[in-house]
């Protein structure tokens, strides 16, 4: 007999849907965590057994050794290095610019500025190939290409479209009535933000954080074009090293890869929590 009532427990359709839905998350988690399966599996293989078929999923002979010749193939750490001179400013100026510019467009009301908002919004459909080839040219102009200025300058020019609109929602969820009775003490618009914002914002400052620091170290394309020293090189570029027109070391390529993937897996998790409650939050309004 079919159960009618939650007092009974659990409708058999609800049961049949958390199994449902268990599936689909279980089948999305095989298929995201299969390439990595992958990668910890050849970048511990011997050369021979890389491409040998079957795939041998647990290696009839382990090399760990192949991490410690894979950061000493190439300047591995240099190029480490290079990537965090990047990301730090980068990151910083993007939470700096973002969040100002969020909460201009959350508080503030003047003429038109809904429409700049919209045109703000618009731009995140905008490629960014499109504006490839003008930014380029003003960097050269301005005798940016060759240093770092062209990949860390532009994130504290408004820190992103996307990022504005997120950081704006989530600002929107917040009373009014804090900020309210901080003018009225007497303090300005800047230490409002400072004191009663930010504070409570912490969720959706870290998910900006967090998705800009894994989406600029792993940024192949902006340090290709404007960087022209090797010593400068980023890890994305570093990795393109282990392969060449005629022969490419994948198992040290892997192990150098999965080397590289572990910040981005580090910052995943320290920011989980906040990335769940930021991205929910910012869906209210």
């Amino acid at each position: 007999m079919a159960v009618t009532t939650d007092v009974l427990g659990p409708r058999p359709t609800g049961r049949w849907a958390r199994r449902f839905s268990a599936l689909i998350i279980v089948a999305g988690a095989v298929a995201v965590l299969l390439p990595l399966a992958w990668m910890l599996s050849t970048s511990l293989k011997p050369e021979s057994e890389v491409f040998r078929s079957p795939i041998e999923w647990v290696p009839s002979t382990v090399r760990p050794e192949n991490y410690r010749e894979a950061v000493s193939m190439v300047p591995f750490w240099r190029y480490a290095l290079n990537s965090l001179i990047v990301a730090i400013p980068v990151v910083v100026g993007t939470v700096v610019s973002s969040t100002a510019v969020a909460y201009a467009f959350a508080r503030m009301r003047a003429p038109g500025l809904r429409w700049l908002f919209l045109l703000v919004i618009a731009a995140i459909m905008l490629p960014s190939e499109v504006t490839l080839v003008p930014s380029f040219l003003l960097f050269k102009e301005l005798g940016w290409v060759g240093s770092y200025l062209p990949l860390t300058v532009p994130a504290w020019l408004g820190g992103g479209a996307f990022n504005i609109f997120l950081l704006r929602q989530y600002f929107l969820t917040i009373p009014r009535e804090q900020e309210e009775l901080a003018r009225v003490e007497g303090h300005s618009f800047l230490s409002i933000l400072l004191r009663v914002i930010i504070p409570q914002s912490w969720p959706a400052i870290s998910v900006v954080a967090a998705l800009e620091f894994v989406s600029v170290w792993n940024d192949f394309l902006g340090p290709l074009l404007y960087i022209t020293d090797q010593s400068k090189y980023t890890l994305p570029l570093g990795l393109n090293f282990y392969k060449d027109i005629y022969n490419t070391q994948w198992a040290h390529l892997m192990a150098a890869s999965l080397l590289a993937l572990l910040p981005c897996i580090v910052v995943f998790f320290l920011a989980q929590r906040a990335f769940t409650q930021g991205v929910v939050l910012t869906g209210r309004r």
